[in-house]
């Protein structure tokens, strides 16, 4: 999910004093729930991870798009790893011990959050937007990957920490149950998660260029056309085609899916583009080295780029776009070639 929820307008659902009711907790506002919920989770547990550092070492950039899996009746693309990738890869890279349970019984997951609660504990859930009541209307969709963490209750209403709002809200518990076990794809049969143990020390020498390698095999190196560079190459030679069929209509909602996808939706393209630069600025520091510093600039340059395409997409979607989806397609192909450029260099660096 992304970053533009502002819960000003949903007083009725959130006490900004509702953070003191666990003192030991300090909710963070994030771009993205996986990445916000993870990192608060950790920093909560003593270890220090920024957003920008999780999704860098949860090696969380990719490119997906694969025409034969449906969403709502249009391809899927995806512009990150899919739910839980991030923190599974974020744990094993920093030997942190987590847990997850998934139920069959809601009554029994809602009890056993209830117990966590009780112990003083902070826990994640994977959710639906759906169902969440403090999200406004209009941004409420069936989408069952969201990230979110729970710090309390109070009555019949838990109190959470969703990273994509600035305060802590509250969710009633027939709403939170709902949204824990939504079905369809990614259906998150109630999923809870924390970690068993932190470890007091981590080698960021060690693990950095592991992560590195590891984003740069998925974005230039997998043989698989729909997956990383590859699979935007795929995507903007579909563009191509659909420019020259007869239905303008599917076309546009071809394209908007995309936009969707990249920019209402996990912080998308761009995004995650710069969040990914962030990272690579931060491992730099970490490093001492100015050559993934300049690398992290032309990370930065290529997330400017997707933004320029979803613009262009937008254009074209209100009848605006000059040139057609060739010109949309050839934004594509560029910022393909400039994407394995990036991801190239950082698998020579980290050999």
């Amino acid at each position: 999910m992304t970053n533009n929820v502002s819960t000003r307008p949903l007083s009725p659902n959130v006490r900004e004093n509702d953070s003191q009711m666990k003192k030991d907790y300090q909710h963070q506002h994030a771009a993205h729930c996986e990445t916000g919920a993870i990192s608060a989770l950790l920093r909560h547990h003593g270890l220090p991870i920024s957003e920008a550092m999780a999704f860098g070492l949860g090696a969380g950039i990719t490119f997906i798009h694969m025409p034969w899996v449906k969403v709502g009746g249009l391809p899927l693309t995806a512009y990150r790893m899919w739910p839980g990738a991030i923190i599974a890869t974020l744990a094993k890279q920093l030997g942190i011990g987590m847990v997850r349970h998934r139920y069959r019984d809601p009554a029994e997951a809602m009890a056993d959050l209830d117990r966590h609660l009780d112990a003083g504990h902070v826990v994640g859930l994977q959710t639906s937007v759906f169902w969440l009541p403090y999200f406004p209307a209009e941004m409420r969709f069936h989408f069952n990957a969201h990230n979110l963490l729970v710090y309390g209750k109070d009555g019949d209403d838990y109190l959470i920490s969703d990273p994509v709002f600035e305060h802590p809200v509250r969710c009633p518990a027939e709403a939170l149950q709902k949204a824990r076990f939504a079905k369809g794809v990614f259906a998150p049969k109630g999923l809870l998660y924390y970690p068993r143990q932190v470890p007091e020390n981590y080698n960021l020498q060690h693990s950095l260029p592991r992560a590195l390698r590891k984003s740069a095999f998925q974005m230039c190196k997998l043989p698989l056309p729909f997956i990383g560079t590859r699979g935007i190459h795929s995507l903007a030679g579909q563009l191509e085609k659909l420019d020259h069929k007869a239905d303008p209509r599917y076309a546009r909602l071809f394209l908007g899916n995309i936009v969707r996808m990249q920019e209402e939706i996990g912080t998308g393209g761009a995004g995650f583009r710069f969040m990914y630069a962030s990272f690579l600025q931060q491992a730099a520091e970490e490093l001492g080295d100015t050559a993934l510093q300049a690398i992290s600039e032309e990370m930065t340059e290529v997330g400017d780029h997707w933004r320029g395409f979803a613009l262009s997409s937008a254009g074209y979607i209100r009848d605006r776009q000059q040139g057609g989806l060739k010109a949309i397609a050839a934004q594509l192909e560029a910022i393909a070639t400039q994407e394995r450029a990036v991801f190239e260099q950082l698998w020579r660096y980290a050999k």
